[in-house]
């Protein structure tokens, strides 16, 4: 059974940092391509980084470039989200997900085959 768990989640002071973890189980995960995604109350779900397992490399959107980190530990099979000076406009649940999207498609979240079951992330103003 494939299996994506999101945890890391909490209340946290403007400013702050989380690091978020996605633990995978039933598929490769070294060959698959991770990413993570928000989704705010009444707002589209959106990309925010992503681990391209093809060639390492990682992609972030403006709104997180230089905040966030992706990374993974294939031998956990465990993904992660660093997030540092979080604001409040970072509150949202954060999914993640994996797939194997092409590099420049990798914000479009049809492309991903499995989903966690999402973390809450508040920051407070």
């Amino acid at each position: 059974e494939v299996q994506l768990q999101a945890s890391g989640g909490g209340f946290v002071e403007t400013g702050g940092s989380l690091r978020l973890s996605c633990a995978a189980s039933g598929f490769p995960f070294a060959h698959y391509t991770i990413g993570w995604f928000r989704q705010a109350p009444e707002k589209a779900r959106e990309g925010v980084a992503c681990f391209n397992s093809g060639d390492g490399t990682t992609y972030y959107s403006d709104s997180v470039k230089s905040r966030f980190a992706i990374s993974h530990d294939v031998a956990r099979n465990t993904a992660y989200l660093q997030m540092n000076i979080l604001k409040a406009e970072d509150t949202a649940v954060y999914y993640c997900a994996a797939g194997r999207p092409i590099s420049s498609a990798w914000i479009t979240s049809s492309l991903y085959y499995y989903w966690g079951q999402g973390t809450l992330v508040t920051v407070s103003s």
